[in-house]
């Protein structure tokens, strides 16, 4: 492994663990109910969720539906409240530590892959993408979601962006999952034909201050950034106040952000 990748890495399991990734998980819900009814899970199939996060989006839903299921994800922090909600859930999920770009799988382990805006922030594209490729069996199927690069979570990503350190050498954006092309140049090679659809979720609040609060206490990212930037701050506070705006599709002051994202199925040929 690359240093720059090591060292991103380091800085992502910091990221995801510092924010309340549960409450953001309650947001894109309905992202993961998509790409369950894509993959069409069947009872018993055994299941591999990559960067589950606490497991509400897939892990979780997926073993009620009688799957044999195991959330990784390089965040182990994450998982006392993905323990908690599967207890709620009466669910037993197997849930592991691992790498996207290093799987502690054999290989055809799994019927299904499965990843909710997971495996998009690994470092290196076509490493993570073989290795889900490797653990899925040969009549098997990955299905993933990721945001994509000319929508609004795109948009937020790159105002981020112009106020934090940029990613060391050989750390890929993982916007560029967001694009057809882009994932045909990393899944064909692996001999896998890909079928896409293109769908939205919607986060609602009652104003833009009442988001960017929640965002900026729940949201990684912008705990990272809030701590990191000090005086410069508000600028970046503004700056993601206007860019809701400007999505915004509620007219009577209230928040109904819409967030475009790719679902991309994966099969071997």
């Amino acid at each position: 492994m690359t240093d720059g990748a090591t060292i991103f890495k380091q800085r992502q399991r910091a990221t995801w663990s510092a924010g309340k990734w549960d409450r953001m998980a309650e947001l894109i819900v309905p992202v993961g109910q998509v790409v369950l009814a894509a993959a069409d899970l069947e009872p018993g199939m055994v299941v591999l969720d990559v960067g589950t996060g606490s497991g509400s989006n897939i892990s979780i839903p997926a073993a009620q539906v009688g799957a044999k299921v195991t959330g990784s994800d390089l965040t182990p922090e994450l998982f006392d409240d993905a323990r908690r909600r599967a207890v709620e859930a009466g669910v037993e999920v197997d849930w592991v530590e691992a790498d996207a770009e290093a799987l502690p799988f054999p290989d055809d382990a799994f019927d299904r892959v499965f990843s909710t805006f997971g495996h998009m922030f690994a470092p290196r594209h076509a490493v993570a993408a073989s290795e889900m490729a490797r653990v899925c069996r040969p009549d098997g199927q990955i299905t993933t979601s990721t945001w994509t690069p000319e929508g609004s979570t795109g948009a937020m990503f790159k105002t981020l962006a112009k106020y934090l350190p940029p990613p060391p050498d050989g750390v890929e954006s993982p916007l560029a999952w967001g694009s057809e092309d882009h994932a045909r140049e990393i899944y064909e090679p692996l001999g896998l034909e890909l079928r896409f659809s293109h769908d939205t979720n919607y986060v609602e609040f009652p104003s833009a201050s009442e988001q960017m609060a929640f965002m900026s206490e729940n949201f990684g990212p912008m705990v990272m950034a809030k701590a990191a930037l000090g005086d410069r701050w508000p600028a970046l506070e503004t700056d993601l106040l206007a860019l809701t705006e400007d999505w915004n599709e509620a007219t009577d002051g209230s928040v109904r952000f819409p967030q475009q994202y790719l679902v991309t199925v994966a099969r071997f040929k």
